[in-house]
C-alpha cells in the first residue's frame, strides 16, 4: 500500500515538472510571438491595437465590462523576459484599442466570413424553427417572417457555449427532438456575437453587456413603432450560453418564463482570489491532461499563440475543410469541426475573457435576479463532464436556487449531455416548459425524469 502511494505520488511530482516545463517553453513562444506581431501589425495595419502582456495602462480607462483576467496572466519566466522587451521597445507606444476595420489581416476575408458586413447590420444571424401544425414538425423561416408574428404564440432562445454556433442547437435538438417539443413554441437559436455567421465587428470589446445587447437588438427589441418582439419566452443555454442567459433573464425578469442551464460554469470567490481568477485557474489549469483542459489552457494564458492557431485554422479554414471531405469522403464538413473555426481571434479572446472569466464576478448578482422574480430554472449536467466540473451545478448553483430542478446525467460529458441525446433532452425541455406553467397538449409526466 505504501509502495503504491509512493508511485502514485512520484508519478504526479513527474507530471507537474513535466507540465511546468512545457508551460515555460510556451512563455517564451508567446513572448517571441508578441515581438512578431507587434512588427507585423505595425507593418500592415493602420492603427495598430496594443495586446495584454504588458500591465494595465493606468491613465486610459477601460472600457466597461472588461475582465482582469486579460492581464493578470503572470508567469516569472514571462514577465522577466517581457520586462526586457519593453525597455527596449520603451519609447515606441502603440496605442489603446481604436475603432478599426474587420476583418484584421490575420482574420479570413472569405465570402462567407465577411458576409455579415453585407446588410445585415447589427443583427445577429438567427435559426427560426417555425411550428407548422398540418405536418406536427418544424419547418425554417427567414427571421422577417419571425417578426412578422412573434407576437403569437410561445418561443424558445437557444443560446450556444464557446466556439461553437447556432448549428450545436439546429442541427442535434431541432433536427431530432422537435416533433417531441411544443407544437406552438418558436425555436430560435442566435450565433453569438463575434460567432458562426454573426457579424464580428473589430471594434467591439465582446462583453457580457455586448452579447446581452446584441441579441435584444435581433430577438428583443425593434426600433419604433414595434417596440417588443417576444412579450414572454423560455430560455436554453449550453456552457457559456447559461451565462448569457442568465444576464439576460436578470434584465429581462418579466419577460422569460424558465431558464434551463446545461453544463453551466458557476465558481465561487474566495479570499485569495475573485471568483474570475478561479474561473480562470479552474477552467483553464495548467495541465497537460486531459487534452481539452491543456487546449484551454493554451488558449486562455497565451494571447499570441492562440492568435497563431486562429491564423493557422480559421483563415485558412477553406483549405482544411476540403482536405477533410477529401479524406473523409463526405460532402459536408461535422458542424462541430466548422464551428471551431468561425470566429477571429479578436472575438474569441475578448468573449473567452469577458464573459466566461470576467463574466463570472457578475454571476452573483444575475442570480439573486432570477431568484427574486421566481424565474423557474432548470440544471443539467453531465456527470462525466471534464470541461466544467458537475459541482459547478450539484453544489454551487443548487446552493445558490434551491428552488432549481437538478438534472445529472450519467455517462454523458460536455457535449454529448445534449448530442446524441437529443430526444431525451427534448423530453426534459416539454416536461419543464410544462412546470413552468406552459400548457402542452402532448402527454408527459410533469416531473423531471431520467432520460437516456
Amino acid at each position: 500500500m505504501a509502495t503504491l502511494a509512493w508511485a502514485r505520488a512520484a508519478i504526479g511530482a513527474a507530471s507537474s515538472a513535466l507540465a511546468a516545463a512545457v508551460f515555460a517553453v510556451l512563455d517564451v513562444v508567446d513572448v517571441v510571438l508578441c515581438v512578431v506581431y507587434a512588427i507585423l501589425d505595425g507593418i500592415l495595419e493602420e492603427s495598430p491595437v496594443r495586446c495584454y502582456c504588458r500591465n494595465r495602462p493606468e491613465p486610459e480607462p477601460e472600457p466597461e465590462g472588461m475582465s482582469d483576467t486579460l492581464y493578470a496572466r503572470r508567469s516569472a519566466i514571462r514577465d522577466a523576459l517581457l520586462g526586457l522587451v519593453v525597455r527596449r521597445r520603451r519609447r515606441r507606444r502603440t496605442p489603446a484599442v481604436k475603432w478599426r476595420s474587420s476583418p484584421r489581416w490575420s482574420d479570413c476575408a472569405c465570402k462567407s466570413c465577411v458576409a455579415w458586413q453585407q446588410g445585415r447590420g447589427e443583427r445577429l444571424h438567427v435559426v427560426v424553427k417555425e411550428p407548422d401544425p398540418s405536418t406536427k414538425g418544424f419547418s425554417g423561416i427567414t427571421l422577417l417572417a419571425f417578426f412578422a408574428n412573434a407576437a403569437s404564440g410561445t418561443s424558445a432562445v437557444f443560446i450556444h457555449g464557446f466556439t461553437s454556433s447556432s448549428s450545436f442547437w439546429a442541427e442535434t435538438v431541432f433536427r431530432e427532438g422537435s416533433s417531441l417539443l411544443h407544437s406552438s413554441t418558436r425555436l430560435l437559436a442566435v450565433d453569438l456575437l463575434g460567432f458562426g455567421q454573426s457579424p464580428k465587428p473589430g471594434n467591439c470589446m465582446y462583453t457580457l453587456k455586448d452579447h446581452v445587447e446584441a441579441i435584444e437588438r435581433t430577438l428583443l427589441i425593434d426600433p419604433p413603432p414595434h417596440n417588443n418582439l417576444m412579450s414572454s419566452f423560455h430560455l436554453v443555454g449550453h456552457s457559456m450560453g447559461c451565462i448569457i442567459a442568465l444576464a439576460l433573464a436578470a434584465k429581462h425578469p418579466t419577460r422569460v418564463k424558465s431558464i434551463t442551464l446545461v453544463a453551466p460554469p458557476y465558481f465561487l470567490a474566495c479570499e485569495e482570489k475573485a471568483a474570475s481568477q478561479v474561473a480562470l485557474h479552474r477552467l483553464a489549469e495548467k495541465k497537460l491532461w486531459p487534452p481539452l483542459l491543456f487546449g484551454s489552457a493554451v488558449m486562455s494564458w497565451y494571447e499570441h499563440i492562440g492568435r497563431t492557431v486562429c491564423l493557422v485554422l480559421c483563415k485558412n479554414h477553406l483549405l482544411w475543410e476540403w482536405l477533410l471531405r477529401l479524406l473523409t469522403r463526405k460532402r459536408d464538413v461535422d458542424f462541430r469541426v466548422r464551428d471551431l473555426t468561425r470566429h477571429t481571434h479578436h472575438s474569441a479572446w475578448h468573449t473567452m475573457h469577458n464573459v466566461i472569466y470576467g463574466g463570472a464576478a457578475l454571476q452573483d448578482a444575475n442570480l439573486e435576479a432570477v431568484q427574486a422574480a421566481a424565474i423557474p430554472v432548470m440544471l443539467i449536467h453531465g456527470v462525466d463532464d471534464h470541461v466544467v466540473p458537475v459541482d459547478c451545478s450539484r453544489h454551487h448553483l443548487k446552493a445558490k436556487l434551491p428552488r432549481a430542478h437538478l438534472r445529472l446525467v450519467p455517462g454523458c460529458d460536455h457535449t454529448t449531455v445534449v448530442s446524441g441525446r437529443e430526444r431525451g433532452f427534448a423530453h426534459e425541455l416539454t416536461a419543464f416548459w410544462s412546470s413552468a406553467g406552459c400548457s402542452l397538449p402532448i402527454s408527459i409526466s410533469q416531473s423531471i425524469v431520467r432520460v437516456p
